[in-house]
Parts: structure tokens; C-alpha cells; sequence
């Protein structure tokens, strides 16, 4: 009786524990006015940013094209020809050589090259990184868009080595950027540019026309895109493992490996996705590429020193013909890696999110991203994970019934278990026979305990999978954690400490505190439940250990990872404890189990066709081993 009672005191005390947690997360909650005044404090920082850079560069918008004339000085167009070949033309006639164009629209900024024909700058406008630093995935010379071909005089060019004639037209909303690379003024390699009002996808076409004289098709023309993915996130090692080069061939969708260096050779390839965590470049064809080489190498070896890029991808693969001449039909992603954003853009784009594989995606993609999306279309988002988390637990709270159940079972069964070890401790294998026996009579297997944890296994990966993914929680601020797609900060350290990095985060140490008091009551009833089986290892001592050693991965693992699912773990932990003791307290009666158990025991129960076999061979088993023993006193 006294036990009960302090029981009841102990779930008051978790009640209330847990009732004053959600009162001040609610009672720190920004007010609406502040939220207003947080985003317009945001806007403000990302308008200074684009004044600040706007100063710092020269304007050289083209909006006609430009009349080229060709330069009097015979001489320099010897020595190009010499160079160049036919392609002198281009070179010696272009007025822009190795200059930058400017094209924006709603949601990109745009910076063309001359050298080359391709994009030298790519800056996103609505976003910026971890520190206020604008987001751009093209910059400096980070990315390289090459074609590689053979002349008809022997010669190997590389476009990203010659000088392109710029025009920038407009067609109704569209802005067209074209890119000439001339032999003759109607003969010529051309980049073809279309740049939608608020899109992030750029309709790309490489086209020629005329060079069947100049370049020589019938060695294989290759295309070469090779980038170095920025970081952009609080932590590089986190950014870095979500940071992969991901395709479709051949209707599959596959990515390349996480973190060390990788390569395939794909066939019949639509897409490719320089995925670098929250921010997408993908290359999208109408015509699969027949052909393709790829590969992905890691450039993060000490996070303290490669703080600038975190992985380079590179794509070779030969463009097809038509007749003689080019006209391939690209598309240019440059944007969020958001996968309702990318389901606007068709070619099962939005799949090179990492929504985790198997039915883990399917909870994902199906459940968690829609039902969080509803939640916070009207809740702030801490509070609308709070929800999800109370909304999963209580759905798998029968998974939980079932599995305490099972330990009650198991804990009313135990003077029998230990009179049958005690009667035949000389005979290990009769006294397993008889506990399986008794198990499967009462209806208290100890698979039963593991069959509810094994349910809950897809919900915790898809979890595990979700929060570092879901690009709406990127940069939203709940409580003390500024972003709840990456770690909170309550104290930097002076020096960084091996795997746990130089600061403490506060969700994590908090989910730690409540896993262990959750693990030091189930531990507590599993111990006294569940006996050692013979022949198997003692899991009430492994179980021991376990108590500790999970809050300690946990404070180790979570402290450079997603706050938000920290927070989801904390909160889920308090609710099982909840549960957990409403269960034991309230649900089920210990009594009211050892009289069903007896009913159960008194019932005649056919063993399946497992059971027999099991029993089969454990007495083929004790044979072979009095056989055994029989032969060696001979």
C-alpha cells in the first residue's frame, strides 16, 4: 500500500514537472510582435547584405545584343588562329572578354561569364547562411561547366577556356541570356540561357550550328561539371553528412557515398544533384545521358582547418547528336533542397531529399512532413514539434501497453521460473525446455516484450531522419536555440573536446536526463521480470550498463546535431515516463494478471509448428551431449 502510494506521488510529480516545462516553453514563446519584429529585423539584415554587395560591384546588365567588329591588328588574329583554330573568330571579334553579366530574377541573382559562356555566380536572394552571409553556390571559381571536343585539325578545346559572344534579350516576363561561341558569324557553339520570373529552375539548351566543318563528331564531345559545395551550416561535420551527390538512372533514384570518396559509371542518367544539405545545383536532361561518370570527394579532414568547402562532385559524360551538329535540352536547379519546392519542377526531383530509405521514406514523405506542415502552418515551431511528439506517442502508446504487459507476465511467472531452474540446475537444457513450456502456456514469451519494441523501430529512424532534413525548421528560433535545424548554444568552451565538440547545448543534456529516468524504471521491471536464459548472455547486466551509457551517447552524439529532434526526444522521454506509470499504476493490476495467467496456464494449448520443431531439436540436442558424455567415460 505504501508503494502504491508513493507511485502516485511519483506520477503527480512527473505531471507536474512536465505541466511547468510546457508552461515556460509556452511562456518564452516570442509574442507575435516580437516574431514581426525578429523577421523584420531578418528582411533588414538581408537588404543591408544586398546594398553592401551591390556597392562593391560594377552593374553590367545587357539587355541588346552587341555589334562585334573584327579587330584590325592581323597579327593578334594570326597568333589566335595559330592558338584556336576556326574558334579565333569568336575570341578576336569579342569586346567582352573575360567579363561578367548580371540577370536576376525574383529569387536568384545571375552572373554570367564571358570566358567560358556558364554561370560564375549564383547567389540565392531569400536566404542567408548560419553567420547573416548571403547564400551563394556559385562563387569564386568553385564551379566549373566545361565541354571538351576535338577539332577537325587536331586540336583538343575546352569552352571553359574561350571567350563567348554575350546577348541578353527579353521575351515577355522571360529574361534570355544567349552565348556564342563563333567560327563565322552564323556558325557557332551556343549556350541558350531562359530565366523565369520566381523560379529557380534556369531552361538551359546547348545547341551548335555549322561547325560540321570545325569540330570533329565522330570523337565523343563530353560535358565535365565540376563543383565545390560551400558550407553554409553551423556545423560543417553535421552540413557534411547530408552534403551527397544524388541521381536517377534508369528510373532509380541512388546517391554516392556520405563521406569518403566515391565513384560510378551510371547508365541512362536524368538528373543530377549536387545536394549540399539545405541548398540544391541540379543538372536535369529531357534525354537521359546515356553514359555517366561520377564522383564524389570528401574535402572536410579537420573541421577547424577545411571550414570552407565540404565536399567536390564532378560529372563526365558525353552529349548526344543530332545529325551533326548539338541540341541537348537542360534544365539548372539552383535552389532550396525543400522537397515541396522541388515537386513543382516535375522529373521526381523532390526524391534527392534524403528522406531515408525504404518504408523509413515512406513515414517520412507520407506522414511526419505532411502532418508537421499542417501543424506549423498555425503553430510557432517549437511548439507545433511539441505537438507532433505528444500526437506519435499517444498513437504508439498501445506498442507500449504490450510491451509492460509482457513484463508484468514475465514478473508474476517468476517464482515458477526460478523453482524450475532450482529442480533442474544438473540439466540446464530440461530446465529451458520446461521455462519455454510454462512461457508459451501463461501467454508470457519474451519475444512478446520485443515484437511492440521492434513496431516502433521504423517511427524512431523516420524521426531520426526527419529533423535534420525538414528545411522548414532551417534558421526558426524556439526558446534558446536559434535554429532548430542545428545545435543550441547556451555555453562556448575554450578548447573543442572529441566528438563533443567546443560548447554545450541544452536540449540534449535535458533528453539525456529524461532517457535515463526512463530507462531506470523499465530497466527496473525487466530486471526483476526476466531471468537469464542458459546459453545466453545476461541481459540484466548489459541492461545495467545500457542506463548509462545511453544519456552519455546521447549527450556525446546530439550535441552538434538538429536541436529540434534533441527537443523531440526530450519531450518524448518525459511522455513515455508518463505513460509508463499511468500504465503501471492505473491500467494494469499485477493480481488481476497472475489469475488470468492461471486460467491460461489451465487451458490445453497446441504448440504451432515452430514450437515443435524448437522442442525437437533441444531434445535431439540433449541426446547428442548424453551421447557425448556417455562416449568420453568410455
Amino acid at each position: 500500500m505504501e508503494e502504491k502510494k508513493l507511485d502516485v506521488k511519483s506520477i503527480i510529480g512527473f505531471v507536474l514537472i512536465f505541466a511547468i516545462l510546457l508552461f515556460m516553453m509556452w511562456q518564452n514563446q516570442p509574442t507575435p510582435e516580437q516574431l514581426k519584429a525578429q523577421e523584420a529585423e531578418k528582411q533588414a539584415q538581408i537588404e543591408a547584405n544586398k546594398k553592401a554587395e551591390a556597392a562593391t560591384q560594377t552593374d553590367t546588365k545587357v539587355t541588346t545584343a552587341v555589334d562585334y567588329s573584327i579587330p584590325k591588328d592581323s597579327a593578334q588574329v594570326a597568333a589566335l588562329q595559330s592558338k584556336i583554330g576556326d574558334f579565333a573568330y569568336s575570341a578576336a571579334t569579342s569586346s567582352f572578354k573575360d567579363n561578367q553579366l548580371n540577370v536576376s530574377n525574383d529569387v536568384l541573382d545571375l552572373k554570367f561569364n564571358t570566358k567560358g559562356g556558364h554561370l560564375s555566380e549564383v547567389r540565392l536572394k531569400n536566404f542567408v547562411d548560419f553567420d547573416s552571409i548571403p547564400i551563394y553556390l556559385v562563387k569564386d571559381g568553385n564551379s566549373v561547366f566545361n565541354i571538351q571536343f576535338q577539332t577537325t585539325d587536331n586540336r583538343t578545346l575546352n569552352t571553359k577556356d574561350l571567350y563567348f559572344q554575350p546577348t541578353v534579350t527579353k521575351s515577355g516576363d522571360n529574361t534570355i541570356v544567349s552565348m556564342k561561341l563563333k567560327t563565322a558569324e552564323n556558325k557557332f557553339l551556343e549556350y541558350n540561357y531562359v530565366i523565369k520570373p520566381n523560379q529557380y529552375m534556369v531552361d538551359f539548351t546547348i545547341r551548335s550550328q555549322g561547325l560540321e566543318t570545325a569540330i570533329n563528331t565522330s570523337n565523343p564531345i563530353n560535358l565535365d561539371w565540376t563543383q565545390k559545395t560551400y558550407r553554409h551550416d553551423q556545423s560543417i561535420s553535421f552540413e557534411n553528412r547530408y552534403t551527397r551527390l544524388t541521381y536517377q538512372a534508369e528510373g532509380d533514384v541512388d546517391k554516392l557515398s556520405q563521406m569518403s570518396e566515391d565513384d560510378e559509371v551510371e547508365q541512362d542518367v536524368d538528373w543530377l544533384s549536387y545536394r549540399q544539405h539545405f541548398f540544391s545545383s541540379i543538372l536535369v536532361t529531357d534525354k537521359p545521358f546515356k553514359e555517366v561518370a561520377i564522383t564524389s570527394k570528401n574535402l572536410v579532414e579537420d573541421e577547424a582547418r577545411d571550414s570552407i568547402f565540404t565536399k567536390q562532385f564532378s560529372t563526365k559524360t558525353a552529349l548526344a547528336l543530332s545529325g551533326s551538329n548539338l541540341n541537348n535540352n537542360l534544365k539548372l536547379y539552383y535552389g532550396p533542397t525543400d522537397s515541396e519546392i522541388l515537386k513543382q519542377y516535375d522529373n521526381n526531383l523532390e526524391e534527392s531529399v534524403q528522406f531515408g530509405w525504404g518504408i523509413f521514406g515512406w513515414i517520412n514523405k507520407y506522414l511526419f512532413f505532411p502532418l508537421f506542415g499542417f501543424l506549423s502552418s498555425f503553430l510557432p515551431y517549437g511548439i507545433a514539434i511539441i505537438v507532433m511528439t505528444i500526437l506519435i506517442k499517444l498513437a504508439m502508446s498501445f506498442v507500449q501497453y504490450k510491451q509492460y504487459l509482457s513484463q508484468m507476465k514475465l514478473k508474476v511467472l517468476k517464482p515458477e521460473l526460478d523453482a524450475i531452474r532450482e529442480k533442474h540446475k544438473d540439466n540446464k537444457m530440461k530446465a529451458q525446455q520446461e521455462t519455454m513450456a510454462l512461457q508459451n502456456k501463461a501467454g508470457a514469451s519474451p519475444m512478446a516484450g520485443c515484437l511492440p519494441a521492434l513496431i516502433q523501430m521504423p517511427v524512431f529512424y523516420a524521426l531520426f531522419m526527419f529533423f535534420p532534413i525538414a528545411f522548414a525548421l532551417r534558421q526558426k528560433k524556439f526558446l534558446w536555440a536559434e535554429d532548430l535545424s542545428s545545435y543550441d548554444v547556451v555555453a562556448e568552451l575554450p578548447f573543442s573536446i572529441p566528438l563533443y565538440g567546443d560548447h554545450v547545448s541544452l536540449f540534449p543534456i535535458l533528453a539525456a536526463i529524461a532517457i535515463f529516468f526512463y530507462m531506470k524504471l523499465t530497466t527496473g521491471q525487466n530486471q526483476m521480470s526476466a531471468p537469464q536464459q542458459e546459453g545466453m548472455p545476461d541481459m540484466a547486466k548489459m541492461m545495467k550498463y545500457m542506463i548509462y551509457f545511453a544519456p552519455i551517447m546521447m549527450l556525446i552524439f546530439f550535441n552538434q546535431y538538429a536541436s529540434g529532434l534533441s527537443l523531440y526526444y526530450f519531450i518524448s522521454n518525459l511522455i513515455s515516463i508518463g505513460i509508463l506509470l499511468v500504465i503501471k499504476n492505473f491500467i494494469l493490476d499485477e493480481e488481476k494478471i497472475h489469475a488470468n495467467i492461471q486460467v491460461q496456464k489451465a487451458k490445453p494449448k497446441k504448440e504451432s509448428k515452430f514450437q515443435q520443431k524448437m522442442k525437437t531439436m533441444m531434445e535431439q540436442a540433449e541426446k547428442q551431449k548424453q551421447m557425448q558424455q556417455k562416449n568420453k567415460k568410455k
